[in-house]
């Protein structure tokens, strides 16, 4: 998740034969991705009777829709690249994106379990309050990869597409909107599958996003031009009058 370009990357005309290709890979990735939460929520719960796991791919696949929607027309081309692998990835975050990963899967494995043997619960309020974290951290993403049409899913300096700094959408109040709306997402799935086995994962995945914007945010200060001067200007990176 990266900030860059201050405007939207507006395509004119028809898409060509390379961007329709390209979107097709995130496409397939996408749905993958969704079928595989699917997959490793319900298989170890032995049900698919489980209404709050299907409200948690529900909001996975609500985001991919709405991405799809509201980016295809806008920035097609940052779709295209958070389907793509890069070389040029920072060598600590290839690093921490294999650890969250792994934790990603733990949760949704442990969540199955926990609800197929009972062996914790959580109270219904916290459910649905876990609901509404999660849909309004999958919504502040969505709105910052609205404004920042360099939203990358890895962390590199994107010289061959022209990056520069953002400063509209929520990149006015907080430097690095993006992981805000993956912690809340990360921490709100955990409350409402019922799990207090899920929270813990998904509470060290919260705290390695946190390293994750330290780091980012120091290179960025280091090698995008005019970062600096937005970071004097937005103050917090994650939580206004905190951090």
């Amino acid at each position: 998740m990266r900030l860059s370009e201050t405007g939207s990357e507006n395509q004119q005309g028809a898409l060509s034969s390379e961007q329709k290709k390209g979107l097709l890979r995130w496409g397939v990735r996408e749905t993958f991705g969704v079928v595989t939460v699917a997959l490793l929520l319900f298989l170890p719960a032995q049900t698919v009777r489980w209404g709050w796991g299907w409200a948690l791919v529900a909001v996975y696949a609500a985001w991919v829709t709405a991405s799809a929607i509201l980016l295809i027309p806008r920035s097609p081309d940052l779709l295209i690249e958070r389907a793509q692998r890069r070389k040029d990835v920072k060598g600590w975050d290839t690093v921490l994106l294999s650890i969250i990963g792994l934790l990603t899967l733990g949760k949704y494995l442990v969540a199955g379990f926990d609800y197929r043997f009972g062996w914790t619960s959580i109270s219904l309020p916290w459910q649905w309050l876990g609901l509404l974290l999660a849909i309004g951290g999958q919504a502040l993403v969505t709105w910052g990869m609205v404004a920042n049409a360099y939203f990358s899913m890895v962390v590199r300096m994107q010289e061959d597409r022209g990056q520069k700094v953002v400063t509209t959408g929520p990149y006015r109040f907080v430097r690095h909107p993006g992981y805000v709306g993956t912690i809340l997402f990360a921490i709100g799935g955990a409350l409402l599958l019922g799990s207090l086995w899920t929270l813990l994962p998904a509470l060290v995945e919260s705290g390695l996003f946190v390293l994750r914007t330290a780091w980012e945010d120091r290179d960025l200060q280091k090698e995008l031009p005019g970062y600096r001067e937005y970071a004097e200007r937005v103050r917090w990176r994650l939580i206004p009058g905190i951090w």
